[in-house]
């Protein structure tokens, strides 16, 4: 048996205007237009589109220029136009590992203020299951350029506004 520290989920919340529907869509089919292009496995590729396959067992990836691809999540609810939730495979050496152990799990939900505004709320939790050094990873995705920028660049998208540069560390 091994002793376990688990690590408070990290929390980021968006209040955008643009309708739930919009929203939902935008996040898990429009990822490519949102997600930064920075955030990607190997330091030797260039991305050139980041794709979900929207069911559950469904791939969160992304396709490189010589067309590769790197498999970083897979779908584990797809609710629309409420919650998504995918498995996230990046690990503490930024590395992939599809041991469902070894992952930790991003939910998003999407609720309705009024016709045309929504609430975007993005849970990242069991990050400790990544192991050594997941106190490390709970900092990088807590941090000023991980779920938050994200998440302004979503914003950004829905509101018609080109998605902002990631913040300098």
């Amino acid at each position: 048996m091994t002793n376990q520290t688990t690590l408070a989920p990290v929390v980021r919340e968006l209040v955008v205007r643009a309708p739930i529907d919009t929203c939902f869509h935008v996040f898990v089919e429009g990822i490519d237009s949102w997600w930064p292009r920075e955030h990607h496995i190997g330091a030797d590729r260039t991305v050139t589109e980041f794709r979900v396959e929207p069911f559950a067992g469904g791939r969160c990836y992304d396709v490189d220029t010589g067309g590769g691809e790197s498999v970083w999540g897979t779908v584990l609810a797809v609710e629309p136009p409420d919650r998504f939730a995918f498995a996230w495979h990046v690990q503490t050496d930024w590395t992939i590992d599809l041991d469902p152990a070894r992952q930790s799990e991003v939910e998003v939900t999407f609720a309705t203020i009024d016709a045309e505004t929504t609430k975007v709320r993005l849970e990242h939790r069991g990050i400790e299951r990544h192991g050594p050094g997941a106190a490390g990873m709970h900092v990088a995705v807590s941090s000023p350029g991980g779920w938050s920028a994200g998440l302004n660049r979503l914003g950004d998208v829905l509101e018609g506004r080109a998605p902002r540069p990631l913040p300098t560390d």
